[in-house]
């Protein structure tokens, strides 16, 4: 009997923009500190798109750069998604923007909204078709604009994002000691109002009123975001590794979302994790939501922290509120 298929990682590609926005520049628009921002959440800059750049742009390259590496042509897909909160338009999905600036014609793509969740929760749903049979070959992005809804008279909140993009090319594998081993999803929607976009939906559409207000841009409620994020980091990492009985010797790296470097050390240090095995990369990004554990997987790999054979796991939370992780041996 052959040996039940997998979801492996067979490309890998990251895109973000060039303009650098420091904690220097940032004390010169709002009431802050360097010392401020990097005490509270490790942060020192993050990537800014310019004008011409967007979720599509950053998100094409990205996906460019995996079919790259996965050394396949974008017509050899069998589906594209993209994990986005920041989406080019309200509809079409960015997905199929994407789709349309890699030739791939005739294959189908779709966005999902989880947040900073998004693309664990788009390797999963991925996994899952594989899995069955149903698709051999599926791009899956995580990409954001954040800086575009980011409110800059905010200085509790425009401190923290920032742009980027990261995908990888899924391909089916009967080989045993590859693939997504594991994942898990979550969601609590009684704490839609941690973090949120009030305006611009069908609830309370664009009025002037809106604008004037500034509730297009993003809501936080900082301290219960905090409170939540330790609580789901922790639950995450250990029920990862319970789930596939691992070890913290069993682990190369832990590939975190990018939310803060308080909540990092936290999670990591219940389980008696050295930072080292833990990859941050907030100090030079910021939070990217769901581009933020592609972008750090393709520069870990680039760092040559992991390669073939590799036992990483992926854990985020984000808006909604969700929460997922996902064990991968690369």
């Amino acid at each position: 009997m052959p040996n039940p298929l997998r979801a492996a990682i067979a490309g890998l590609g990251v895109s973000f923009p060039e303009r650098i926005l420091s904690n220097a520049d940032l004390e010169k628009m709002v009431e802050t500190s360097d010392e401020w921002i990097t005490q509270r959440t490790g942060i020192k800059e993050r990537r800014v798109v310019s004008a011409g750049e967007s979720t599509r742009t950053l998100a094409s390259a990205a996906a460019k750069a995996a079919l790259a590496d996965a050394a396949i042509a974008p017509t050899d897909l069998d589906l594209i998604i993209c994990a986005t909160v920041t989406p080019e338009m309200i509809f079409p999905a960015t997905a199929c923007f994407v789709q349309c600036d890699l030739g791939a014609t005739d294959v189908p793509a779709f966005d999902i909204s989880a947040a900073c969740s998004g693309f664990v929760y788009g390797v999963s749903i991925a996994s899952k078709y594989i899995e069955r049979g149903m698709y051999r070959r599926i791009l899956v992005i995580g990409a954001e604009t954040l800086t575009r809804f980011t409110d800059y008279a905010d200085r509790g909140s425009c401190v923290i994002f920032g742009d980027g993009a990261g995908a990888v090319v899924l391909e089916a594998t009967d080989d045993p000691d590859r693939g997504v081993f594991y994942s898990v999803l979550g969601a609590d929607g009684t704490g839609w109002d941690f973090i949120h976009v009030p305006a611009g939906g069908s609830c309370r559409p664009a009025t002037h009123e809106t604008v004037d207000r500034r509730d297009h841009f993003i809501k936080m409620r900082g301290r219960d975001v905090y409170k939540f994020a330790v609580e789901k980091m922790q639950w995450l990492l250990g029920d990862c590794m319970a789930a596939c009985n691992l070890s913290v010797e069993d682990v190369d790296l832990v590939v975190p979302h990018q939310v803060n470097i308080r909540i990092l050390r936290s999670a990591a240090g219940k389980f008696d994790f050295p930072m080292e095995k833990v990859y941050v990369n907030i100090d030079r990004h910021g939070n990217t939501s769901s581009a933020s554990i592609p972008l750090a997987l393709g520069e870990a790999r680039e760092a040559g922290l992991v390669g073939a054979g590799s036992t990483i796991l992926m854990i985020a939370f984000g808006a909604g509120l969700t929460w997922a992780g996902a064990v991968v041996r690369l």
